[in-house]
This record gives C-alpha cells, structure tokens and sequence, in this order.
C-alpha cells in the first residue's frame, strides 16, 4: 500500500507521496498547491482549484465555493447550498475536492493511494472539545468515503515542524507558527538530528494551542473596513437611529457564507432595504454585487490588494464593475488598523502556549514561520513580539504543513 500526508487547506491543498524522498506532487499543471476552490457550472462537471477560479472569474455561468474547510466544526457541514437547480450538501462538496486531488495524485505517481496522515488544525473550533473531535470525525468519514482505507491525523504546527527539522544542525526548541487562512496554530518542540525520524516523538511535543483566526479573517475585516461602507454599511435608514442591516454585509465579506446573499427571498428584501434607505445609491451597489452573482470576486480582488501590501504601501481595489469611477485605496496603515486586534489575538495564544510547555519566552531558541498569513508584516511583529530572543526562520509557506503530514506518513506507514 502506498501512503501519502494530505494538507486540506482552508486557502490551499497540498498532497505528498510518502516515498523514499518524501516529495509534494503537482496537482494542477505543474504546481504542487491546489486553492481550495470548486466551481459548480451550469452544465458541465465541477471544477477544482485555479481552473475554478478562472472559470468564475470569466463569467460562465455557475457557482463558486471557496474557504470549504472553515465548514468543519461548524453547523453548516449538515446543511446544503443551493447549486443551479439543486441543493448539494457542504460534506459533498469537500469530499468531491479531495476526491479530486486523490485522483489527480494518483495519476501523476501511478500509484492508488490508500494510507493517509490527514493535516488538522490545533482547534477547529475555538473552546469546544467536543466540536474539535466531531470535525476531525466528518474529515475521517470523508477520506473514507474517496477511497483512504487508513487514516491517521497529525496537528497541522507539528507537521510544519517535522519539515523544518530537515534543516536543523543541532538540538533545540522551536516554537512552530503555523498562520493560515482558517487558523493559527502554535507547537512548541524539541528538535534536532538525532530525534528526526523517530517513530515516537510524542515527549518532544511540549505544547500545541491555536485560534479559529486566518487569513480569511484578515480578508473580512478589510472588506468590512473599506468596501462595504460603500455598498451601504453602517449608513442609516430613513427611520431615526435605525441603520441598514448588516447582516448582508458580513455575509458577502466572509468567504464561506457569500452565497447565501444569492439564497431565494434576498433579492426582494435588499429591494425593500433600498426604497427605505437614507442613501439609496448604496445599496445600490449592494444589489448589483448580488445581481451579477459577484461576491467572490470583491471578495478576490480584496485579498489581493491584503497581499499586496506585503510590499508595497498602498494597493488599489477596482470597483468599476460595480458603479463606472468607483475604487478603494488601501494603505498598510488601513489594514493594520482594522486588523491588529486579530493580530493581537493571535499573538496572545504564544504566551497560552508557553504556560503549557512550563517555559518563558527565552528558552524558545527559534521560530519557524508558515503558513500565507505570516506575510503579514504587523501579524509577524506580533509573533516574533512574543519570544523576542528567538531566532526567526522561514519555511514553504504553503508546502511546509504538506511536506511535514508526507514525512509523518513515511514514519507511520512506511516509504513506496
């Protein structure tokens, strides 16, 4: 049998095979990152990952779904979406996505893929034990159902860190920060060469803690913060202290529920909002998002002036599809400022974290940062705040969780 470590992604998917050389196999084209993404067209079969994106973005006819993990642990897994004429369920929808990196795997390594060591977050959901074990339960039963015979979890920080020890000369504590789009996971671990490769590393995983915060997070409240005020949020309705609803606001900001503003009924309320705004031309806008089923792509065009602002300071958000003249401009500046209490909440887990492996700040000896989110310069500043004596390292930050779930393979299961 052969054995592969599966990163399901909330942004990105990566799958490796476990092998004598542990290596992340292309899943489209040539690129070893699969976004997770599906888009469901009107008459033809679904589509993954790039393909999905560009599909929508073209504007064919259909429906897209990004961000599927942040379902898991969350009472949306049971429900289903509305897909052209049909409802199909969320646990439909992730399984078809896996089903296809399965398959795409298997056809460029000409092996079936039957073990896996599946990546999961430190916490699904934030407090709730019993929501973590649940979420991890719906993943197992999915993987069984495309086709794993075997399979096994590993927290997504600790596989980063089984990457990272590829790279260490010498023994060490490392705190591991793993920020991605969903979560923010943190392991403090004992590494070293003469500990890589042990079947057992369970007394060299000091601490593990996380948060139910991503970069998805980062993309809502930039959004809440500098467009949507123009699509009518937080204006006032024509009766005294009364402001428009803002529900439709955080729903079309956050990735996993924008297509419920496309659900039956909204449209008639959103008309019934506009003839009782104070300023009717915004919602407006509002509707017309809703109209040309738009969502998505505010919701891209945001994230790409976030990733922008990793280097340069300031980035432009063009939205003359939605009112011809009509941008935002975003500094880093902005973005810090409607984003540093999530960078503060993240930051904080470290100090949680240090309490449980019964360590301060200044026995960590380094910190390996991963994950799309710790491109983020005030999110970094934060991290690195909290252990200010550690040394900063780098690793793939979008393969470093993927490589690591490959290696744990290999150790659990065995090389092809």
């Amino acid at each position: 049998m052969t054995a592969c470590g599966l990163d399901f992604g909330t942004s990105n998917s990566t799958l490796g095979l476990a092998s004598a050389t542990p290596a992340l196999v292309p899943l489209e084209g040539d690129d070893v990152t699969l976004p997770s993404a599906i888009f469901y067209a009107r008459d033809a079969a679904p589509l993954v990952g790039r393909a999905a994106i560009a599909a929508y973005v073209d504007g064919h006819d259909g429906r897209l779904m990004r961000s599927l993990k942040a379902v898991l642990g969350n009472p949306l897994i049971n429900e289903t979406t509305q897909v052209g004429r049909a409802r199909v369920g969320f646990r439909s929808v992730i399984a078809h996505f896996i089903a296809v990196a399965k398959r795409r795997a298997e056809a460029r390594t000409g092996r079936p893929l039957e073990q896996v060591v599946h990546g999961r977050p430190v916490h699904f959901v934030d407090g709730d034990a019993e929501g973590d074990r649940k979420a991890e339960g719906v993943l197992a039963e999915i993987a069984r159902e495309v086709g794993f015979s075997e399979i096994s979890f590993q927290y997504e920080p600790i596989a980063a860190a089984l990457d990272y020890e590829r790279q260490v000369n010498g023994e060490e504590i490392a705190l591991i920060a793993d920020i991605g789009g969903g979560t923010s996971d943190f392991s403090i671990v004992r590494l070293g060469p003469e500990r890589r490769g042990r079947p057992d590393r369970a007394d060299d995983i000091l601490a593990n803690d996380g948060v139910r915060i991503g970069g998805t997070d980062f993309d809502r409240q930039l959004n809440l913060g500098t467009v949507m005020p123009m699509l009518g949020y937080r204006s006032a309705m024509k009766r005294a202290g009364l402001p428009v609803p803002s529900g439709y606001f955080h729903d079309l900001a956050t990735w996993s529920t924008i297509n419920r503003l496309y659900e039956r009924g909204v449209a008639q309320q959103l008309n019934e909002v506009r003839r009782e705004a104070r300023h009717p031309e915004m919602i407006e806008r509002l509707i017309r998002v809703v109209e040309e089923r738009g969502g998505h792509r505010l919701a891209i065009e945001v994230e790409a002036s976030k990733i922008a602002l990793s280097d340069a300071p300031a980035a432009d958000i063009p939205l003359n599809w939605i009112e011809q003249g009509l941008e935002a401009r975003v500094t880093r500046d902005t973005l810090v400022m409607e984003t540093a209490a999530l960078a503060a909440a993240i930051a904080a887990r470290i100090a949680g974290c240090l309490t449980a492996a019964g360590l301060k700040a200044e026995a960590i000896d380094a910190v390996f940062l991963t994950g799309g989110s710790t491109r983020l310069a005030h999110v970094r500043k934060a991290i690195l705040a909290a252990v200010p004596e550690a040394r900063p390292a780098e690793g793939d930050t979008f393969g470093s969780v993927g490589m690591g779930l490959t290696i744990e393979a290999a150790n659990r299961y065995g090389a092809a």
